[in-house]
């Protein structure tokens, strides 16, 4: 008899989903990660209309994950990083409210973690402004078009371009490593 797995998602917006995607790959306990919108207005947008900033959608990557193997707090870990947890207006050169930070809670244990977390980083003095990611309740994910699914795959040199004309990495450099 084959023993079922505790398999949850767990959705986080951090700008470009382009660059949310390499953090979390190749982890024991990953079982797929999806690049795609949540939280807007218009049913099945498009990438067109999410990039107006118009829809209320945040890009976001949702992960397939195993909790007993990959805990949500590591998830947790893994993202907070990734981000500039004090820009409310975007991420990086990515200007507008779909690129704004948020964790998207599945269950109440995620909020309760996710809380908890956000709190431990304003605690921490590590940056001189207050922490803005919100984390909110996951409502309704679509899947981006094909050509944004393991962009930096498909596409690497755009990608590393990309990634490198963003100030993301400067910013994590500066002020993520110990």
């Amino acid at each position: 008899m084959t023993e079922k797995k505790n398999i949850q998602q767990a959705t986080f917006a951090g700008g470009c989903f382009w660059c949310m995607v390499t953090p979390f790959e190749e982890m024991p306990g990953i079982h797929g990660i999806v690049s795609g919108y949540m939280g807007g207005t218009v049913d099945n947008p498009t990438y067109e209309q999410v990039k107006t900033g118009t829809t209320g959608h945040y890009e976001v990557v949702q992960i397939t994950f195993e909790p007993d193997v990959f805990p949500y707090e590591r998830l947790l870990e893994l993202y907070w990083p990734q981000t500039d947890p004090t820009d409310g207006e975007g991420q990086f050169q990515d200007r507008g409210t779909q690129y704004k930070p948020a964790i998207f809670f599945h269950n109440e244990a995620q909020q309760e973690a996710a809380l908890a977390t956000r709190q431990e980083l304003a605690d921490s003095g590590r940056f001189d402004k207050p922490i803005v990611t919100e984390v909110l309740p996951a409502q309704i994910f679509y899947e981006a078009e094909d050509y944004h699914q393991d962009y930096h795959k498909k596409n690497p040199k755009h990608y590393k371009e990309d990634r490198q004309q963003s100030g993301r990495d400067e910013f994590i450099d500066a002020n993520w490593q110990a």
